[in-house]
């Protein structure tokens, strides 16, 4: 049997599509899982229940956390803020933790994962933090798949351990990032400027945030198809 890996799917600004990037499911297929597609405006009861059926989690990327989530007002660059997308996220992580059930979460996901269990975000990287280097490829008219920087990831970790390196080059889509780092979380891999570039819940058997996009470089990098295969892998030991 496939593990089956839950895929929050949310509304676009008009509220009338749903609307999901191809590269993540096909990149959960390739690593041997079954996605299973849910809308994020479900009632938390519903969504519990498909929860208690699934194998994993996965939370993709996307528009901004509301900052109310972790007790600040919106910065004038916040946007595309979604309270069921919002409602859904915070939950799943909180249940995966507490369940031990295996999350990936990439980009927008890592922050949801940081906020759910505490932490705060910078809301702005240009603004706030005007020496860091660039981020947010697309802003700067770059590809999706574009290698903006490097990160180091810390050498005892988990994901050093999947991708078998500890330096490597990465695509970067965000304008947000980690401030204060939720207090069960371990930070495991920076960029140069020492932004936060994934985290990791070390007494779970995997839960894990990258805070770049694997699902675009996947297809072309075998160290990025390792960590949803690492990923479906831990989801199959919970079968």
């Amino acid at each position: 049997m496939k593990p089956r890996i839950f895929v929050p799917i949310a509304l676009t600004e008009e509220k009338l599509h749903f609307r999901l990037r191809r590269a993540y499911l096909d990149c959960i297929i390739a690593a041997g899982g079954l996605p299973v597609v849910v809308p994020v405006t479900l009632s938390l009861e519903d969504l519990r229940t498909l929860f208690e059926q699934v194998d994993g989690v996965l939370l993709t990327g996307g528009a901004d956390v509301d900052p109310v989530h972790y007790g600040q007002v919106p910065h004038p660059a916040t946007y595309g803020i979604d309270p069921d997308r919002d409602r859904t996220e915070l939950a799943l992580v909180r249940w995966a933790v507490t369940a031990d059930k295996p999350l990936l979460g990439l980009c927008r996901g890592l922050q949801v994962l940081n906020v759910a269990l505490g932490g705060t975000l910078i809301q702005d990287i240009p603004s706030q933090c005007p020496h860091a280097l660039p981020h947010d490829g697309e802003a700067l008219g770059q590809p999706r798949t574009a290698l903006l920087h490097e990160v180091t990831v810390q050498p005892n970790s988990r994901l050093a351990a999947l991708l078998k390196q500890q330096r490597l080059a990465v695509n970067s889509l965000h304008h947000q990032a980690i401030d204060q780092l939720a207090p069960t979380l371990v930070a495991t891999a920076h960029a140069d400027d020492g932004l936060i570039e994934a985290v990791e819940v070390p007494t779970c058997r995997f839960v894990l945030g990258v805070q770049w996009h694997p699902e675009e470089l996947a297809p072309t990098r075998p160290d990025m198809h390792q960590l949803f295969a690492a990923f479906v892998e831990a989801c199959r030991l919970g079968l």
